[in-house]
C-alpha cells in the first residue's frame, strides 16, 4: 500500500499563519515552494545545492542565535547524506529549532529515483530515540493543519516527518526554469541587518 501524501505549497501554506517571526531555511524540490508564499523574505534562508549540510548549518543557526526560532524545512535525501545529525542536534538540545522533514521518498532533482529504501523509514521514530524533545508525522495536509500551532509551541528540539508529493524535474538540468532568487550577499547582508549582527 502507498504512503498518503499532500503538496508541500498547501504545507506551506498552513504553517505561514503560524510562522511569527521564525527564521526559517529551505531546501530541496519542494522547498521551493516557500518563496511565494512566505510574507517576510528578510528571515528566510535558501540552502538549496547544500544537500547533506542543510540540518548541521540550520543547527549552528540555532545555536548561534539562541533567542530566535529557527524552523529548517529539509529533505529527506539531504538527511540520508548525514544521519548522524540527529543525535548531535538531540545532544546540544537547541530549544527554538523545529526541524521539518519533506520526505517524498524519491530524488526529484536528478527525475525521481527513489531514495535508499523510501517509504519504509520511520524518521519520527528515529529522531524520537536519538533524543528530539518532540516528534511528529503527517501525510495528510487536514492532520498536519490542525497540529502546527502545538507543534510551533513545543519545546525544541522538535522534529515533525511529512509525506510530500514528489515533484520530480526531468528536463536536463541547463533547460530548466528557475524563478529569480537573492544573492548569497544580498541574503547575508540583510540578515544581519535584521537580526542586528556586526560584524567586527
Amino acid at each position: 500500500m502507498e504512503n498518503q501524501m499532500f503538496d508541500s505549497a498547501d504545507m506551506f501554506r498552513a504553517f505561514q499563519p503560524h510562522r511569527d517571526k521564525a527564521i526559517v531555511l529551505v531546501t530541496g524540490t519542494c522547498g521551493r515552494d516557500w518563496r511565494a508564499i512566505s510574507e517576510d523574505e528578510k528571515r528566510d534562508l535558501s540552502l538549496q545545492g547544500a544537500m547533506g549540510q542543510t540540518n548541521a548549518a540550520a543547527l549552528g543557526f540555532a545555536l548561534a542565535q539562541p533567542n530566535e526560532k529557527v524552523v529548517l524545512f529539509d529533505s529527506e535525501g539531504s538527511l540520508q547524506m548525514n544521519m548522524g545529525i540527529l543525535g548531535t542536534i538531540a545532544g546540544m538540545k537547541p530549544e527554538n529549532f523545529v526541524h521539518f522533514l519533506m520526505d517524498n521518498e524519491v530524488y526529484a532533482t536528478t527525475g525521481g529515483q527513489p531514495t535508499p529504501n523510501a517509504g519504509n523509514i520511520n524518521f519520527a521514530g528515529m529522531a524520537r530515540e536519538a533524543g528530539y524533545a518532540s516528534t511528529f508525522s503527517f501525510d495528510n495536509l487536514e492532520e498536519f493543519a490542525d497540529s502546527i500551532e502545538q507543534v510551533m509551541q513545543a519545546k525544541g528540539p522538535v522534529f515533525v516527518a511529512m509525506k510530500m508529493t514528489p515533484k520530480v524535474e526531468n528536463e536536463p538540468i541547463g533547460r530548466r526554469v528557475r524563478s529569480p532568487q537573492r544573492g548569497r550577499a544580498e541574503t547575508i547582508k540583510v540578515m544581519q541587518e535584521e537580526l542586528s549582527i556586526s560584524i567586527a
